[in-house]
């Protein structure tokens, strides 16, 4: 199994990946044109496990200067419990703390067993305002 850089050839297996896990319930946040977005942002890590030429899991999370966060985890589940979550978040994690970053936070949906495994703590809670329209109404 390998690491890698998440390429736009990704995007099929990704979201169905997403779908089987449940996590694609937003595709203007999560779906094709939001990874090609990921990938050009300069503060994004995004992610791609691959085992024998096959795209497997995926994990991003961005950099601010300060403070690391994982935003979206993911792993067919074919494939899950073979470690390869594991090596996605040690993965980010590195290249989080070779730019600087002296922390790290993920954001969760549902069961914190898998991220308890890695050492992460439940702290605070996190609100999300979803579509961010609603934030910007009078």
């Amino acid at each position: 199994m390998k690491v890698r850089d998440f390429q736009v050839e990704d995007i099929e297996a990704l979201v169905r990946i997403l779908k089987a896990n449940q996590q694609y319930s937003n595709p203007e946040i999560d779906g094709p044109e939001a990874m090609e977005r990921v990938r050009q942002c300069k503060a994004a890590e995004f992610l791609v496990a691959e085992s024998e030429g096959q795209v497997v899991g995926m994990i991003r999370g961005t950099y601010d200067g300060s403070r690391a966060v994982i935003y979206l985890a993911s792993v067919d589940p074919d494939y899950q419990r073979q470690g390869i979550g594991r090596q996605l978040v040690q993965t980010i994690a590195q290249r989080f703390q070779a730019k600087g970053a002296g922390s790290l936070a993920v954001i969760i949906p549902g069961d914190a067993g898998f991220w308890k495994k890695m050492s992460f703590r439940q702290t605070t809670r996190v609100m999300h305002a979803h579509p961010i329209e609603e934030v910007l109404q009078d």
